[in-house]
């Protein structure tokens, strides 16, 4: 197959899926080595990049994903209805970024970590398709994992897990550090 040939098609599935697909899902299905797949396509997003084109292809996690540019929202926003925004509130994104850094981790976990209740937290996150459900913890009661979701990704322009921002060493004892203050504090002040 032609790299013309081969670039028409891959954008035919992108276009068509509406989804993520994975770079080997394209490559057998074109039966074509994945890494020609991957080339191709980078190669799609620097000329849609490049030229003025309203949409662009976007990487997730080894997968590609057609999509809108940002920059052409407000043009939608006039055709279509407006979209349901959805508000992240403090709570919402504390959870949701003990979620992104630990998973997959329990409802019990992310509670520990908060120190209270979060069924209404992990649920909205699970409404607004940014945390999922995982697979199961093997051990009695057999406890839910959460993880995170390729909307989340798309939402915090992320690629991957691997490029969200590292906390600072010092940063992680300071706040280790305010915790047991705050332990301490409560456990002086109970009778």
């Amino acid at each position: 197959m032609e790299r013309k040939e081969l670039g028409a098609a891959i954008e035919a599935i992108l276009f068509t899926m509406g989804e993520a697909v994975e770079a080997d899902r394209i490559a057998t299905a074109l039966s074509v080595d994945v890494e020609v797949v991957r080339e191709v396509v980078r190669g799609m997003m620097q000329r849609y990049e490049r030229e003025e084109h309203g949409i662009q292809i976007i990487e997730l996690e080894d997968a590609f994903q057609m999509c809108t540019k940002a920059s052409m929202y407000e043009h939608l926003i006039k055709i279509a209805h407006v979209p349901k925004k959805h508000i992240l509130t403090d709570v919402l994104l504390e959870t949701l970024s003990i979620i992104a850094y630990k998973q997959p981790i329990t409802k019990q976990e992310i509670e520990a970590i908060r120190g209270v209740k979060s069924d209404h937290a992990v649920n909205k996150l699970i409404e607004y398709n940014l945390a999922c459900e995982v697979g199961r913890m093997d051990v009695p009661g057999r406890p839910i994992l959460f993880g995170t979701t390729e909307d989340f990704l798309r939402c915090f322009g992320v690629s991957s897990l691997e490029d969200l921002p590292a906390i600072e060493p010092e940063k992680l004892e300071n706040f280790k550090t305010e915790a047991e203050e705050e332990v301490n504090l409560t456990l002086t002040i109970e009778p």
